[in-house]
């Protein structure tokens, strides 16, 4: 059904066109396949929130990391061999 579009101070009911000038009919908008994908979509980010604070939850909504820390230089070198050679096949 098409709704009436009437000027701003109308006061004829709804349905009907103001007495002196002839209404205009809007066509309602329809739903397409871009709506269905903006509401998958916000469905998603609500679902992701959601999963979000259940993680956070597990560590009490602490976000500071203060288990790990950088590992010095100096470890790494006991790692690598001090004389690299070439190996000849």
């Amino acid at each position: 059904m098409s709704r009436p579009r009437s000027g701003r101070s109308s006061s004829a009911p709804a349905g009907r066109a103001p007495a002196g000038r002839p209404g205009v009919f809007v066509q309602a908008p329809k739903s397409d396949i871009y709506v269905a994908m903006l509401g998958i979509a916000l469905g998603a980010m609500i679902l992701g929130c959601l999963l979000m604070v259940l993680i956070l939850k597990r560590y009490d909504f602490k976000t500071k990391v203060s288990a790990l820390t950088p590992a010095a230089p100096s470890a790494m070198a006991f790692a690598l061999p001090e004389k690299i050679s070439t190996v000849h096949l």
